[in-house]
């Protein structure tokens, strides 16, 4: 098997562990922001490769290098593909959320998938409390997932589908831009959807960046947005 986590992250490592303990030939490569896929894992051949919490994008050349399969964990369901997929939720008000485990192909976020765990987002989320849930799920998701490969049982197969294509980079920082005739409705999901420090909603006039600090309260008034200027 081949694992592909994440550098300095408590799930990915204990997500690499019961590998460790229940996979006898196990490969390990750990992304950080930055880093460049490794060149030693192109030549890795073996029966398993599973993506969790990778922040690489798998080349074609090692997707085909598992015999059985190529699966990752993506921390979102079907609806919500791609980048930012919790902060479209919370901005489209989804009731429901979700993890989902998918075989990978070159395409980002569109394999078949092989399970989806839900779960409800509650009116008092944030992106951090719902990111903090979705990363719980995600990780007893990969529990059930490998451990029906550990077992030697094929994986499972469920009828849901991807329904959109993958949110994109770009379409994140759109969302977290705000302009001066927003009203306040939109002004409040924008920045409940996009607000996780060290991330921003922000608001570009001229030659000005308008960065979201938080909310003060007007005496006998609704809360409003507080800004912190820069050029």
């Amino acid at each position: 098997m081949l694992f592909l986590g994440r550098a300095d992250d408590a799930r990915s490592d204990r997500a690499m562990a019961f590998c460790q303990a229940n996979f006898g030939e196990l490969t390990v490569f750990l992304s950080s922001e930055g880093l460049a896929f490794p060149d030693e894992a192109r030549s890795w051949h073996g029966d398993y490769v599973v993506s969790y919490l990778s922040r690489w994008i798998v080349p074609i050349e090692v997707l085909t290098a598992a015999r059985v399969a190529a699966i990752n964990f993506h921390p979102g369901p079907p609806e919500y593909p791609g980048t930012g997929c919790v902060n479209f939720a919370l901005y489209e008000e989804a009731p429901l959320y979700g993890v989902t485990c998918h075989h990978m192909e070159p395409a980002v976020d569109s394999g078949e998938i092989v399970a989806v765990r839900r779960f409800p987002i509650l009116s008092s989320d944030t992106v951090a409390s719902l990111l903090a849930r979705t990363h719980d799920h995600l990780l007893i998701l990969f529990y059930e997932t490998t451990s029906e490969i550990a077992a030697g049982r094929p994986l499972p197969r469920t009828s849901a589908v991807w329904t959109r294509k993958p949110f994109t980079r770009k379409e994140l920082n759109d969302l977290s831009r705000i302009t001066p005739d927003m009203d306040l409705e939109e002004l409040s999901k924008r920045i409940r959807a996009t607000d996780y420090p060290p991330w921003r909603p922000v608001l570009e006039m001229g030659s000005y960046c308008f960065e979201f600090k938080g909310t003060m309260r007007k005496s006998h008034g609704p809360m409003r947005p507080v800004l912190n200027a820069s050029p």
